[in-house]
């Protein structure tokens, strides 16, 4: 069951990155939602991650009018790879985004160094299909990113041009990665910010552009404190927000304010 926590102060977050698609919201999904768009919850963004939950995916945001969804495949879900498919849903109204996409280089299945740097190209590889998509429609990039700074800085440092912008999912303080802020990326900063281990993150976030930050979840992954080892779900989002407004030195109002304005610029073009 969700939790049943209440922010009537009328400040509205745009949770950006939301697995809302995920079995473990599928028995209370209707009475979360319900209770997190009276509580401050203004829209929540589906990120693709594997083909499979595509088609769910965008049946949510149909049910739903203030939720969206984006289309693409996760590095670790590469071998589903399927363009067509991509582009499918890519040319519905609702599905305002291409990813997550990105590189992952956090583990390989094989210790032979000739299979890792193998498996990083066809990563490579399929990030680039993915970036050339949201070129041609248009739409930004949702970018997930683990242990492989230096080549998704190099990536989008070659791509940010073409773009319309994009978003570094769950930023993972990495000063390479902020060089990007310059380049029309945003930082998405999620539960993460408030576990006692994110002193980098901590020290990172007043350098990045106010104007390029965003709040998600990864619901139903990565819960913030006091929650930790429980369910994420949307309405967590004004926890991360209570954090960043404390490290920022901002009144709660102030930085939600600039983050829901950062989240129209970037997905809904000025305007909900």
């Amino acid at each position: 069951m969700f939790l049943e926590l209440e922010f009537k102060d009328n400040l509205k977050i745009i949770d950006t990155h939301c697995h809302i698609d995920s079995d473990v919201f599928k028995e209370d999904l209707d009475a979360l939602l319900k209770h997190s768009f009276n509580n401050g919850i203004e829209k929540i963004i589906i990120p693709g991650a594997h083909i499979k939950d595509l088609p769910y995916a965008a049946e949510l945001s149909k049910k739903y009018d203030r939720v969206y969804f984006a289309a693409g495949i996760h590095p670790y879900e590469i071998d589903n790879f399927d363009e067509n498919i991509l582009r499918q849903y890519l040319k519905q109204e609702k599905c305002i985004a291409v990813g997550e996409c990105g590189l992952d280089y956090f583990r390989f299945q094989s210790d032979d160094l000739k299979e890792i740097e193998y498996q990083k190209n066809l990563q490579k590889h399929f990030f680039k299909i993915q970036l050339e998509l949201a070129k041609e429609f248009k739409k930004p990039v949702i970018i997930h990113s683990r242990e492989a700074n230096n080549d998704t800085y190099e990536i989008l440092h070659q791509y940010s041009k073409e773009l319309v912008g994009g978003v570094l999912h769950c930023f993972n303080a990495s000063e390479h990665l902020l060089r990007l802020s310059n380049e029309g990326f945003y930082f998405g900063i999620g539960g993460i910010l408030t576990f006692k281990n994110a002193k980098k993150l901590v020290e990172i976030l007043p350098r990045i552009p106010k104007d390029k930050l965003l709040i998600e979840t990864d619901a139903p992954y990565l819960t913030p404190e006091p929650y930790r080892g429980k369910r994420n779900e949307p309405l967590l989002t004004q926890l991360v927000a209570n954090k960043m407004s404390e490290i920022l030195n901002l009144s709660r109002e102030e930085l939600l304010e600039i983050c829901l304005d950062n989240s129209k610029k970037l997905f809904f073009q000025g305007a909900l």
